[in-house]
């Protein structure tokens, strides 16, 4: 659960902002009950809505063309990937003071999937492969390349330099800088992805995705979604697995050397400029990005 907003831009919303975007555009769902959902998620608030759906609304104007991709994009992949994920169902429009468009989805069953909600996390770590895998298999073509819309995930790690390093020099005192700068140098020297473009979620870790009853059952927010560099959607291996099964992770994708060396870079990279910036509101994403700090930092000075 987050405390308070977290972006100095961030929009205001609650039920009763909720129930009247409802009643003025889906009177058929305005007497359902409505619940704020809490969660670790940057980018939208949730609402539950009766036991079957979920509202989406951009807390920022960044998100806000998430809107238009998630429904034109989630439907078509969605019958060919091997665990669930949102199906939008409507989408609302701006009223009530609501500056943008929002979406109501299928509820989705399950909680946050950390670790210790998993039974078996070597399993996991296959699963979530396999998707991975049957993600970056599917025709790009059409698809939204790297840009504003997502961070530029799954564009070059290079691009996320400058940023990268003004994190690392607002961490001093948290970390070495030295070590950490090596092991982004390290990443930045692998070579840059040749091969066509990808599909890729652009945002894989504990809070994106759900488990139930034991086992890894959905992925969700789309928000990074986009057609790229395949690096982008491997920093999982380090924001969410252990050494062990992040091998087993690796073993089920179609993955070389330079690619894994990006991806550990994506990791490194995110880790360190969310832990400053969510550090004080979202301990949850502070906590993912230490670990995410840690895992890479560790991987690299193993070899």
């Amino acid at each position: 659960m987050c405390a308070g907003k977290m972006h100095a831009d961030e929009v205001d919303h609650d039920v009763s902002l909720m129930r009247r975007l409802l009643a003025a555009q889906f009177p058929q769902w305005a007497d359902l009950p409505v619940e704020p959902v809490h969660s670790a998620g940057t980018d939208n608030a949730i609402y539950r809505l009766g036991d079957d759906m979920a509202v989406r609304l951009p807390r920022i104007l960044g998100a806000t063309g998430d809107v238009e991709k998630e429904h034109r994009w989630l439907p078509r992949l969605a019958p060919l990937l091997p665990l669930a994920i949102p199906v939008p169902l409507a989408k609302g429009m701006p009223a009530e003071g609501y500056p943008w468009h929002w979406s109501v989805y299928r509820w989705l069953e399950g909680e946050t999937a950390t670790i210790e909600r998993i039974a078996d996390p070597n399993q996991a770590a296959m699963e979530l492969g396999q998707f991975v895998g049957a993600l970056q298999r599917i025709d790009p073509a059409g698809g939204p390349l790297p840009g504003a819309h997502n961070s530029f995930r799954g564009g070059p790690l290079a691009r996320r330099d400058a940023e990268t390093r003004t994190a690392i020099a607002a961490l001093r005192g948290t970390l070495d800088p030295d070590t950490v700068t090596t092991a982004w140098e390290a990443a930045l020297q692998a070579p840059a992805w040749e091969g066509p473009a990808v599909w890729l979620h652009g945002d894989l870790h504990a809070t994106n995705m759900l488990a139930h009853h034991g086992r890894l059952s959905a992925v969700i927010d789309f928000g990074g979604l986009g057609v790229g560099d395949p690096a982008c959607d491997l920093m999982v291996a380090w924001t969410y697995f252990s050494a062990e099964t992040r091998d087993v992770f690796r073993a089920a994708l179609p993955v070389d050397h330079a690619t894994w060396m990006r991806g550990r870079g994506w990791a490194l990279s995110f880790g360190l400029i969310a832990l400053p910036y969510y550090q004080n509101t979202n301990p949850v994403l502070a906590g993912i990005a230490r670990y995410a700090i840690d895992e890479a930092l560790t991987d690299h000075e193993q070899g």
